[in-house]
């Protein structure tokens, strides 16, 4: 049926997105559509929410041509448990109690009675940081630098919003990639997630960035490395609306486009569940999870249901950018995973500070209706594999055969309660701020655990690693990219080809020689990755 308000609408959203002019060059009338596409959706610069809705639908037409509750009982306990034993000491005052005043107060309060290792605190006076953050980082400074790699920076200060939106959703507002320096210190985008910013634009896996306008002309990786350009000055703050060019070498093609910050839900998986066919054998279960959120629940699940029909024996389990998630999420995939080979043995085990020994608590392996009985599992890692991924690998170990592929993991085997301000006392009833705090470390099973520096780096030595380069030129589960085809001659042969070195192992950003500091910073757990844009 036709409806005139709609049709105007349409119209109108055409007129605005068809405002750079007939005789403009193709892929750059594209770029100026999409950038316009993006910020329409984003809500930048429109005021009516009427126009705003049918000019996102239209410019989408055109352009493409709560709460998190973990699932374990014992979890949530702790979880409540840790916020009613908090109360605040002397007066708080209205004026102050959300502003920095008031978080360094909470910190304190928190990390006295719940952080993992108390008595190894720095004793500092809050009074002379200007910042709560600053407060914390110099409080958890003396397990970031005693090299045991306890805590370099697991612990931070958020908003509630933002940590249940990343933990339910994967949700953060960005431009929607990942991106790594390869050896020739070219800027690489290492995956786009689907539906995105980035997505929109036409950029994929293996794509070049050339150069990056930020708000003053296109400037080269090189002019951006020669001023020592930091991530904000590249891609801006973390704020809906927020535009960067990008020029980029797509196919020997070069294209620009302009970018606008929007909100995302990460895609769990960064491609489909794939069976891969061996010749006289069962086919290899191919799944790359990003990321341990709610929503890779039922991907997990149609996953396993697709491998056990297929009567997959051997998977390849792709975690090389997975930097954790939930915990409950983890246990859904050891269910799955390990719940038939292993059906009522201990799976995990945390451990809490002296004074919060009660909450120590743990779980079992327990076999699901889609539960499968995998006989070996490759696992492609790297320096950004961490936390959940981690304790998914090192609870499996003792019950099925594993090996790593590619590089070390980063060693996250510590967890952290989240702590809103706003549940400790009445005069904080106001505040929005969450501690994310390093409250307890992680074992397998069999008490196994401390991989502080790394899953390999464990002493004794209790797993395998098969070094692989992460081959951006390929895309995710092509059986020619570089990891994919190690694991695969591993599940084949039975040992590594003896193709890498481990003394490449940690090298995944490209030339530590280059003198920019961006290329030197380490990948981050979960949210906290810079290398997530």
């Amino acid at each position: 049926m036709f409806h005139p308000a709609i049709a105007i609408r349409t119209i109108f959203a055409l007129a605005m997105l068809g405002s750079a002019g007939v005789d403009a060059d193709p892929s750059q009338r594209f770029s100026e559509l999409n950038g316009q596409t993006q910020r329409v959706r984003a809500g930048c610069g429109f005021k009516d929410s009427q126009n705003l809705t049918s000019l996102a639908s239209g410019a989408d037409q055109w352009a493409n041509g709560g709460n998190v509750e973990d699932r374990s009982s014992n979890y949530s306990g702790a979880q409540a448990r840790a916020a009613r034993s908090l109360s605040p000491g002397g007066d708080v005052t209205t004026a102050s109690a959300c502003g920095e005043e008031g978080k360094k107060e909470f910190v304190a309060l928190v990390a006295d009675a719940w952080y993992r290792w108390p008595d190894e605190l720095a004793d500092i006076n809050p009074d002379d940081y200007s910042t709560a953050d600053q407060f914390l980082y110099e409080l958890t400074r003396p397990l970031a630098t005693d090299g045991s790699g306890r805590d370099p920076g697991f612990s931070y200060l958020t908003t509630r919003a933002a940590d249940e939106a990343r933990g339910s959703t994967g949700g953060y507002v960005g431009f929607g990639f990942s991106f790594r320096f390869d050896e020739f210190n070219r800027f690489l985008f290492s995956d786009v997630f689907q539906g995105s910013p980035a997505a929109g634009a036409g950029f994929a896996r293996g794509d070049q960035v050339l150069a990056i306008d930020t708000g003053k002309g296109y400037e080269t990786i090189q002019q951006l490395a020669a001023r020592n350009a930091t991530f904000e000055e590249m891609f801006g703050a973390s704020k809906a609306c927020v535009e960067r060019g990008f020029r980029v070498l797509k196919n020997n093609v070069v294209t620009e486009s302009t970018l606008v910050k929007l909100p995302i839900d990460t895609p769990p998986l960064a491609v489909e569940p794939k069976l891969i066919e061996r010749p006289g054998n069962y086919p290899v279960g191919y799944l790359n999870l990003r990321s341990f959120i709610l929503t890779a629940n039922d991907a997990l699940e149609e996953a396993v249901v697709l491998f056990k029909e297929a009567g997959v024996t051997d998977l390849v389990i792709d975690l090389r950018y997975n930097g954790g998630g939930l915990l409950s999420v983890a246990d859904v995939m050891l269910d799955l995973l390990g719940g038939l080979a292993a059906t009522g043995e201990d799976s995990w085990r945390i451990t809490h500070n002296e004074a919060r020994r009660s909450e120590d608590f743990g779980a079992v392996f327990a076999a699901v209706a889609n539960s499968m009985q995998p006989l070996r599992i490759a696992f492609i890692t790297s320096n950004g594999t961490a936390s959940a991924s981690e304790l998914v690998i090192n609870s499996l170990a003792p019950h099925i055969e594993v090996v790593l592929i590619g590089e070390d993991t980063l060693g996250k085997a510590v967890g952290q309660y989240a702590f809103d301000q706003n549940r400790v006392s009445l005069e904080w009833a106001s505040c929005d701020t969450r501690l994310r705090l390093v409250t307890f470390d992680i074992v397998n099973g069999e008490g196994q655990g401390e991989y502080f520096n790394g899953l390999y780096d464990t002493v004794p030595k209790r797993f395998t690693l098969c070094p692989a380069a992460d081959d951006i030129s390929r895309s995710f589960g092509d059986p020619a990219e570089a990891s994919l085809s190690e694991a695969l001659h591993w599940l084949n042969n039975g040992s590594c080809s003896n193709s890498g070195s481990l003394s490449t192992q940690r090298d995944i950003r490209g030339n530590r020689e280059q003198q920019w500091d961006v290329v030197n910073v380490p990948d981050a757990p979960f949210d906290l990755s810079p290398w997530i844009q």
